[in-house]
């Protein structure tokens, strides 16, 4: 038997720019500022896009965004102010607009699209305004990064390559 899926969108404007919400059910609290997507959320905003189980969305006195927290397989793709492009997956993922900054949580895998720039850990921080990002274990495995190195070849090198 099918049962069909309730399918919720919801666009908010905000500083002329839209938010676009999906999901399979929808909760909210106006008085505590909180609503509460459930089941196959995705989130778009610009250039930004969260996908999750689970996607709480805190907002101000003024009904403005000031944090999502987004629960459960969560995929993101995000781009920084400077254009720089990352997906990646966590189970966890909090953003918070007034700064524009991503925390990832458990099972961090983020790469910058078009790089082979990787990030692997238990807990990432990205600074979309600022273009910096930093990431710890919070267990006994390492962060990893991998990134492509090019090495320069002084002129002898080159020169004795070439003679062989």
């Amino acid at each position: 038997m099918k049962y069909v899926l309730i399918l919720l969108v919801i666009s908010i404007s905000i500083c002329a720019n839209e938010l676009k919400i999906k999901a399979n059910s929808f909760e909210a609290d106006q008085k505590k500022g909180i609503s509460v997507f459930s089941g196959d959320v995705n989130i778009i905003k610009e250039n930004d896009e969260i996908n999750a189980s689970k996607i709480t969305v805190f907002t101000d006195s003024e009904n403005k965004p000031t944090k999502y927290i987004a629960k459960g397989d969560v995929t993101f793709n995000i781009t920084t102010q400077e254009g720089a492009k990352y997906s990646g997956k966590s189970q966890k993922v909090i953003y918070v607009p007034l700064t524009k900054e991503y925390y990832f949580y458990d099972d961090v895998h983020i790469r910058q699209i078009g790089e082979k720039n990787e990030i692997i850990g238990d807990e990432v921080v990205i600074k979309t305004v600022e273009g910096k990002a930093n990431a710890k274990s919070n267990t006994n495995k390492p962060v990893i990064m991998i990134f492509d190195v090019e090495e320069k070849k002084d002129d002898n090198e080159t020169k004795q390559g070439n003679k062989k």
